[in-house]
């Protein structure tokens, strides 16, 4: 069983800066991929970015170049990091992290791992 928190969100203005973070705990053994998912206002569920064990980096498109994923990896637990820089009123939003086992294609309809319970980002106009 595998438990996901995360932490870091908060009121920001625009053009600010936020660091999220996510730690997991329990059977990490067979993680291979850390993602961060947003839920905006009156939107659905959106892949963000995502670290995977072999290197590899994906961003969204409203991500890239803004935002900024990495991952630690410890003994008995895994953090992720998700640093969002010129931030826009319109990533306001709660923010999801996941932790998902075997080949992970994150997309926005992604519906398997495990979630936390999310942080809420707000960015002032």
């Amino acid at each position: 069983q595998v438990h996901v928190a995360e932490s870091g969100g908060g009121l920001v203005q625009a053009g600010g800066s936020l660091r999220l973070s996510c730690l997991v705990l329990g059977d990490i053994s067979s993680i291979t991929a850390m993602g961060w998912f947003r839920q905006r206002p009156g939107q659905q569920l959106e892949f963000v970015a995502s670290v995977h064990t072999d290197g590899q980096l994906r961003y969204r498109e409203f991500a890239a170049g803004r935002f900024t994923v990495s991952r630690g990896d410890r003994q008995d637990s895994i953090s992720a990091t998700l640093i969002m820089n010129s931030l826009k009123p319109e990533d306001t939003g709660v923010y999801f992290c996941n932790a998902a086992t075997g080949r992970v294609s994150y997309s926005d309809s992604y519906a398997f791992g495990s979630w936390g319970r999310g942080t809420q980002v707000t960015v002032s106009s």
